[in-house]
């Protein structure tokens, strides 16, 4: 408390606790409650950041949104993001992260969430929690902590989860077969096309929906850095920056993506995907397989996992990576740039700008 009563501006009020981190969560509870703001709270192995944007910019017009910024979306960060809601805040959109069991349903208690959302479940953090059984477990600790009446928006068809859903929620199944599918946005302009990004829409269309909002016209997305942005580079070159995060599942949506909209050449550079447990050489070989079934043209593996992708070019590092990518491009190409956040693969995009 000294130390930080003498940090503090003069006229600054100081709060001592003997669990500071306990104190916060408690402060954030209690803000969340005072605000009387509807919360949408939002995880899933995949899309989480996305589908956050995504609803965000179709609240925007309609209610007062605060929603998680960068990467608040921790123990920590999940609190700082409702402290950060300034009175009158009508909506609370906030992305769930974990990295192990619990961690979800001690997101959900402080959050208190009206509306839960699952985008999908997946081989991610399989190394942590064994397997994707366990990772739908975690996930479901979303479902577990919602009050009676909320409503819980979950993939269609995913067996995955349906051991954990409850009777006395609103389970709203979204995506092919579901209560909502991509037909639900017609009429709506987004700035996106892909066929992942539009399934991430569904879900927050119905996430809009179940706190009576009807989203319309053209929706104002600003997407989280270095999820899937396309950028142009000297030298008519096109890039796209998605390395905040892989796993097999997203993997294979951007190199599909990559397949349906590049013009010209696809140049793949794609690094290790972590923390995928002992099926972690078959993941990144089935990665490579698909690459190839996508039409890459010059696929470029970063790390010792990506090795067993069987690319035309094979590197150590980001920093190798970026050394070797200006001579294999061409005017008209785009790279896809992906891999998990520990491979630092936003170097190899700085080395072409």
């Amino acid at each position: 408390a000294g130390t930080a009563a003498a940090l503090a501006p003069a006229d600054a009020v100081v709060l001592a606790a003997e669990d500071p981190l306990a104190a916060l969560q408690r402060l954030a509870t209690a803000w969340r409650r005072a605000l009387g703001a509807q919360v949408i709270a939002i995880t899933g192995s995949t899309g989480k950041t996305s589908t956050k944007d995504v609803l965000a910019a179709m609240l925007a017009p309609h209610r007062r949104t605060v929603a998680t910024r960068q990467n608040l979306n921790t123990e920590i960060g999940l609190p700082l993001t409702v402290l950060s809601a300034p009175p009158g805040t009508e909506v609370l959109v906030l992305e769930l992260a974990m990295r192990g069991a619990g961690q979800i349903a001690e997101l959900t208690t402080i959050s208190e969430p009206d509306v839960g959302l699952i985008t999908n479940v997946g081989p991610v953090h399989v190394e942590l929690l064994g397997s994707v059984e366990g990772v739908a477990a975690a996930k479901a600790e979303l479902i577990a902590g919602l009050h009676a009446g909320a409503t819980m928006i979950v993939p269609a068809g995913e067996p995955l989860l349906a051991p954990h859903l409850r009777a006395d929620l609103r389970t709203v199944p979204v995506g092919p077969g579901g209560e909502l599918t991509e037909a639900d946005l017609d009429g709506l302009e987004l700035p996106f096309d892909s066929a992942h990004m539009r399934q991430n829409a569904v879900a927050a269309l119905a996430a809009a929906r179940a706190i009576g909002v009807e989203p319309s016209g053209r929706i104002e997305v600003a997407l989280s850095a270095m999820r899937g942005q396309q950028r142009q580079m000297p030298g008519d070159i096109t890039v796209v920056e998605d390395c905040y995060n892989a796993n097999p599942m997203s993997m294979r949506a951007a190199l599909d993506d990559l397949q349906r909209s590049a013009p010209g050449r696809k140049v793949a550079v794609l690094g290790d995907m972590l923390e995928l447990g002992p099926d972690a050489a078959a993941h990144h070989a089935a990665i490579g397989e698909h690459a190839r079934a996508a039409g890459v043209d010059v696929l470029v593996a970063v790390g010792p996992l990506s090795a067993g992708l069987a690319a035309d070019h094979t590197v150590a590092d980001a920093e190798a990576a970026a050394a070797l990518l200006p001579g294999l491009l061409s005017p008209g190409d785009t790279v896809l740039v992906k891999a998990s956040r520990g491979i630092g693969l936003e170097r190899v995009v700085e080395a072409l700008a």
